[in-house]
Order: structure tokens, then sequence, then C-alpha cells
């Protein structure tokens, strides 16, 4: 038998939308202190006891709530934010929806206590799960504090799901770190259980930004950061990603803002993620900070309740603008080091580099004497490895090296990779450059080289290939032969012909130069076996990427390869106007720094 339809309380109808509002004692905190930025306020005090579980103080130094609307701010359907429908299509404010200080009322115990600059007359509310007491004069300068005690003491229900005291402390602190993150104009001091942990003030210049962003997220990630900022439009996105180096196990250090409001969107995150799809190492995640700054037209703040996400009018567009822009600007970074303790005076060094165009076209000597590769070096430099048996000897190839003076007392522009001095093991280059020694892991380095030209390559309308004198054919499964014959216009945009052959061949007539030398039935062989495993669960631009990839590994020179002076140079030289040429195409690292001091400390030296 149904019941009655009946018009539910005042009360119950605020507990309800509590449970869309209020999750947590961190969701509280974060809803007030919203409010005490919308009041413009340039001081945020917060003391938290028992993770917020047992007290949530926050005091501010905003505009205020005169005495007579103190009873208003916690009436449903009430706000200082919008005033009529057109508003919330141009909503710039950390609300709407929901407005939660009624809800917060209904389930706890809150004080309320405000004072205006106007009035200079201080008042205080207090209201217990919903029911107001008397309004009474009270001492406070000019702002606001709330005093929230013992959430949810009225639903038991949902007070059983809270978790561990440390657990939602840690949901607090998260909270303050997110806001002191985008909001560089006020300052933030954070106490639990009377023991104060973090003190923010206000960050005004570049410099203090860098200093909260190291208070927060540490200073490796300051030392990894690179800056963002880009404006096109009425679209702007600035901020902070960190080199692929700089990456976490969990998506933990991932900050992203639209019009300052923290939020949690699919499109921003999909478009980082394909930023550094080929500089980051299996498994791992980025870390970055990032404002999206949007006309308020063009985003739905009122996606979520809780307002953790927004919807975008042109999604397209602003994910296309997010992936180009993180690209870039981890792309301008070239041949940095990995130790980024000598990160500022290695990065002046990389605009001097000369542009060097073509593969491995010109090389450095010692000083003041510049030659070029011979054709017969050239080729050479692509021939398949030399292969030793397992008890033949790896020599160290010594080389001359040319004296490097320090740059303050020489005009000459020392190479920032300096020069090659031997071969280790036929897998890694030494080099000497002004700090000290450079080792280069030569196959992670020529993947990358070899892997960005064939993305340029495939890129432009004219693609270098070669015609074969004979048309090579390959043996290969079913399914393979039929992956190429699917695939066929993606081989062809990177310079290949090729064409099934019967239900279980192909046949090869054109390839790209740059992989002229290669053993192309290998080479083939090898990519197409890579390509098979994964390519169904790909997109196809992933597949693109992941093609590209391939070819540049199996093409790239191999370990145990013998590489003369002139080709440890040249590789060196593409290097440094090689974009990402940090991390090879799999996210390792292709190269280190160890400063003179680092090897002082090794061998003991000045002890």
């Amino acid at each position: 038998m149904p019941s009655e339809i009946k018009k539910l309380p005042d009360h119950l109808i605020n507990q309800i939308a509590a449970g869309e509002v209020i999750e947590r004692p961190s969701s509280v905190l974060k809803e007030l202190c919203e409010n005490s930025i919308d009041a413009t306020a340039s001081k945020i005090f917060i003391d938290i006891e028992r993770g917020g579980m047992q007290r949530i103080v926050v005091r501010d130094n905003g505009t205020g709530i005169a005495s007579s609307q103190l009873e208003t701010a916690l009436t449903r359907h009430a706000t200082s934010k919008i005033q009529q429908l057109e508003d919330l299509q141009h909503i710039e404010s950390l609300g709407f929806r929901g407005e939660a200080l009624p809800s917060i009322a209904s389930v706890a115990r809150v004080t309320l206590t405000s004072n205006t600059e106007r009035n200079n007359e201080a008042h205080v509310l207090h209201t217990e799960g919903g029911n107001n007491e008397p309004l009474k004069p009270a001492a406070h300068a000019k702002g606001t504090s709330i005093d929230v005690h013992d959430i949810f003491f009225n639903t038991p229900a949902r007070r059983k799901f809270l978790r561990t005291e440390k657990t939602e402390f840690s949901h607090c602190e998260q909270v303050v770190k997110r806001l002191a993150l985008v909001n560089f104009h006020v300052s933030f001091e954070l106490r639990h259980n009377q023991k104060t942990l973090l003190v923010l003030p206000v960050a005004a210049s570049y410099e203090d930004k860098l200093q909260r962003l190291e208070k927060i997220l540490g200073k490796n990630f300051v030392e990894h950061a690179i800056k963002v900022e880009r404006e096109a439009g009425n679209i702007k996105l600035w901020g902070w990603v960190a080199a692929p180096d700089f990456s976490r196990v969990q998506a933990d250090y991932q900050y992203q803002y639209v019009n300052r409001r923290h939020i949690r969107d699919k499109t921003i995150s999909h478009a980082v993620k394909l930023a550094y799809q080929d500089v980051l190492y299996h498994g791992r995640h980025p870390a970055y900070v990032l404002y999206l700054d949007i006309d308020p037209a063009e985003v739905d703040v009122n996606a979520h309740p809780a307002k953790h996400e927004v919807r975008f009018h042109n999604t397209r567009t602003i994910h296309d603008y997010v992936r180009q822009t993180v690209k870039q600007a981890l792309g301008d970074v070239r041949a940095a080091p990995i130790d980024s303790r000598n990160m500022d005076k290695l990065t002046s060094y990389t605009s001097q580099q000369p542009a060097i165009q073509g593969q491995l076209a010109t090389h450095y000597t010692p000083p003041s004497k510049t030659a070029t590769l011979s054709v017969d070096e050239y080729k050479a430099l692509y021939a398949s490895p030399t292969q030793r048996s397992s008890d033949q000897s790896l020599p160290i190839e010594r080389i001359p090296v040319p004296h490097i003076p320090a740059a303050s007392t020489s005009e000459q522009t020392i190479p920032l990779l300096g020069y090659a001095i031997a071969q280790l093991h036929g897998i890694y280059i030494l080099a000497q450059n002004e700090h000290g020694l450079v080792l280069v892991d030569m196959h992670a380095a020529h993947e990358r080289v070899v892997y960005e030209q064939l993305k340029q390559q495939s890129s432009t309308a004219q693609r270098e290939c070669q015609q074969l004198l004979v048309p090579v054919q390959l043996n290969v499964s079913a399914s393979e032969a039929r992956l190429v014959e699917d695939q066929k216009s993606q081989f062809e945009s990177l310079g290949f012909d090729l064409d099934r052959l019967g239900d279980s061949a192909v046949i090869v007539r054109a390839i790209p130069q740059i992989l002229s030398h290669s053993d192309i039935s290998q080479l083939l062989r090898d990519v197409i076996s890579d390509i098979e495993k994964n390519h169904a669960r790909a997109r196809l631009d992933e597949f693109h990427n992941e093609l590209l990839s391939s070819f540049a590994c199996h093409g790239s020179v191999r370990a145990n390869r013998e590489l003369n002076v002139h080709e440890m140079n040249a590789l060196l030289r593409d290097m440094e106007s090689t974009e990402r040429s940090n991390q090879c195409n799999h996210g390792r690292p292709t190269w280190i720094q160890l400063s003179i001091n680092d090897l002082d400390k090794l061998f003991m030296r000045g002890r």
C-alpha cells in the first residue's frame, strides 16, 4: 500500500542535501575556505581537531556578513553569488551548487561569528542541527569565523563511515594544499590538534610562487618544474609540468584548475597523458600544476554537486589546446641534465647550440676544427651492429680530449654535452663538458633522434623515400600480413611502399631514407611483431606513434656497436638539437651528468 505523499520538513531536506555536498570533514573545510576566498579574504586561519571529526574552525579577514543576514546565510537557497538566471552562465566565484552552509548546519553544531567594515559590530549565531539560537553581540575583527563541532552528530549512519583521524586529516590537508596552489594572493595557516603544520604567506612574485610550490610539493618537484604559459584568444593555460624523470607511481601530483576552481577532469587528464606519451616510463604518471583560464560562459561548473567536475562547451578544442601546449613545453627542453643541480647553468647553453640539420651531417672535433663525415663514415653509422663473440674483449677507445676552458674565462661556446672521450663496452659514450663527466646511453639517445626525425618526416607532404632496386619479400604469419594490409596507409605515411602478397607474405618496394642502411627484413619483422601485440587496443593516432616508436627502436644503433670519435660527437650534437632528448621513446633516461664535485665526493677528495 503506497504511503501518502507529503512534503518533507526543511531540516530533513537539508540533511538529504548534505549527503550530496558533505561527504566527510574535508568537504566542510573546502566549502568554508571557498566562501572565505569569495569574500576577498587575504588571510585564512584553519584549526582542526581529531581530523575534523570533532572540530573545524575557519577564520578569515574577508568582507564579513552583516548581523541582519547571519540567519539568512544558513537558509536554503540563499546566496550572494548569483541574483538571476543569467548569472548561472557566467559564474566566476567558487560557488554554486551547492551553497553548503545550510547543509553543514543541518548535520553539525555550528557557531557563526562575523563583522563587516561598515557595521563595525560583530554578532554571533549558534545553530545545532539546523535549530538557530538567538543572535548575540560578540567581539570579532572584520571578517568571519565559522566553528563546526561534531559533524554528523545527528546522523550516526553517516558518521560510522568516517575513517581514522589520520585519514580524515590527510583529506583536510589536501584541501588546503589544493586551495593554496591557486590562491597565491591568500595566506594560509593550518593547525591540527594544537600543532601548526603549514604556514604559507602571500606569494606575490614568481619566486614566492615557487617557494609555495616547494612547501607543498617538495623541492624535487620545483627543481624539475617546466614553466608553461600560452594564451590564444580567450583561452590561457599556465602553470608547471614536471620533467619526465620526475614521474610518480600514483597520479597524486596532478593538480588541475579551471578559472581558479580545482577539478578532476578527464579531458584535461587525457590531454596531458598524450603530451607525455613517448617520454614517460611505462606505468608512471606525470606530475603537474596547470591552470586553465577561459570565458566562464564556455564552461559549466554545475556538473557535480561538490563542484569537482566541469563540462566544457567545446571539449575537443580544450583537449587539443592542452595537449599541444604541454607537448610543446616538454619539447622545448633540449638535453637538460638528469642531475638537476646544474640545471640553470646547463640550460643556458641550449640556445647557443648550432642547429644541426640532417642525419649526423656534421660533427665537432677539438676546438676550432670542424669536418664533414665522409659518405663511407655516414653509411657506416647506420650499418648493422658489429657482433662480437662472448669472449672477445670490449676495449675503451682512447681519444685525444680537447681542453675545455671555463665559460667565465673564454668566449668559446662549449657544447652542452661536451666532447666524446671514450666508448664503454659498446654501450655508453663518455663525454667531457665544462661541468664534468657526461654518460650517454647511445642506443636510447639515437632512438630518440631517429624517432623525432621520423615524426617530422611523417608530418611533411614530401617524404624522403628510397626505392629498392630489388623489392624485398617477407614471409610472415597470416595475421601479420592482414595487419600490413589494414594499416597500409600508416606505413605509407612513414615512407614505406609495401603490399600484402598472398596469404602470408609482404613485399617491400620503398623504405624511408633515414632507415636505408638498416637490415630492412629484420627491421620490418620486429616492428610488425611488436605492433600486432597491441594495435587492436590502440586508436589510430596511438597506433601511428607506436609504429614510429618501434621503427626508431629497431632502427637505432645497437649495443656492442663500435663508434669512432666523429660518430660519437655527431650523436651528441644531434641530441642537443633534438626535442625531448632526455628520454628515449620508452621513457628511459638517455644521459646523466656527473659534476666535478660529484666525482670528488666519490673519491673523497679534499677530505
